[in-house]
């Protein structure tokens, strides 16, 4: 996974703390454990944790860029969006299958 940096470019005069946990600890430490488990199987946690929450923003877009990016199929999308929609509700399924379209186009 490349060197975070949004962090920093966004938030480093007007909240540089946390700019640095976001870019450094998030995105460089706790991302790196690959040995614990995968980007891939981050990725895949890290979309149904937003989605479970309703965050349906660019942080989501984000985030399913990267787990495409990082080996997640459309069908596999696709799969995880339905099975969530049965526990976190139509509306967020819906919601999340917009960005999933748009995210995987191809």
């Amino acid at each position: 996974m490349k060197k975070q940096t949004v962090g920093r470019a966004v938030l480093r005069t007007f909240a540089p703390k946390f700019a640095e946990l976001n870019d450094d600890v998030l995105f460089g430490e706790v991302w790196a454990r690959e040995d614990k488990l995968s980007v891939r199987d981050r990725s895949v946690i890290t979309v149904t944790a937003l989605i479970t929450k309703g965050i349906f923003d660019n942080s989501l877009k984000y985030h399913m860029t990267n787990a495409k990016n990082n080996g997640v199929t459309s069908e596999e999308i696709a799969e995880i969006i339905t099975h969530l929609a049965f526990y976190v509700g139509w509306p967020n399924a819906w919601a999340a299958f917009a960005l999933a379209k748009e995210v995987w186009v191809d």
